[in-house]
């Protein structure tokens, strides 16, 4: 933060616009500010994630990526920031899928979100990142590619989170019956 603010409420919104970082005013409807509010959001989801009772490594890891996203809303609400997710943050989430993935038995099905807690919280984490990664797109060619990359590989970082987690929680998964009446079948 440029500066600090001393009231939290300032009144300038009360037309329906919010002063983006570079001071320009837009409608609270802006693409961009849909696109960084949602990744505000994604933020606090992963806030409330990580009460749940998940496993330490991973919320090790999802501290570090709620600073990211600090930075990247950012950088988004800020027009003419250089890019500050670089190709090495994305680098880094695929390694962490890879760590996690280990330890997984293959998928041949969709799993139906949910289980226990902590894995149906990283559910809806994962949603909400892939409707953040939409909202970057309806930037355009403002979007940085490294930003859109980072959510892609986050939302696959966080499926790969919420198996391993149902695991910890002692939760099998269920897959996904698409055959009209047959029951749920489990691997």
């Amino acid at each position: 933060m440029g500066h600090r603010l001393s009231r939290i409420y300032t009144r300038t919104g009360d037309d329906g616009t919010t002063g983006l970082g570079n001071g320009q005013r837009v409608a609270k409807t802006d693409p961009r500010v849909e696109a960084y509010g949602t990744i505000d959001e994604l933020n606090s989801v992963l806030g409330f994630v990580r009460t749940q009772a998940i496993p330490a490594e991973i919320d090790r890891v999802l501290k570090g990526i709620q600073h990211a996203l600090f930075d990247l809303g950012g950088e988004i609400a800020t027009p003419g920031l250089p890019p500050i997710i670089q190709t090495a943050a994305v680098r880094d989430l695929e390694e962490a899928i890879d760590r996690f993935n280990a330890e997984l038995p293959a998928l041949a099905e969709f799993i139906l979100p949910g289980g226990g807690p902590g894995s149906a919280a990283l559910h809806i984490a994962r949603t909400v990142c892939r409707r953040a990664e939409r909202a970057l797109c309806h930037l355009g060619d403002a979007c940085p590619r490294d930003d859109l990359c980072y959510l892609n590989r986050l939302s696959d970082l966080l499926f790969v989170m919420a198996r391993v987690t149902l695991r910890a929680e002692g939760g099998a998964e269920e897959l996904w019956a698409h055959t009209r009446g047959a029951p749920p079948r489990t691997p």
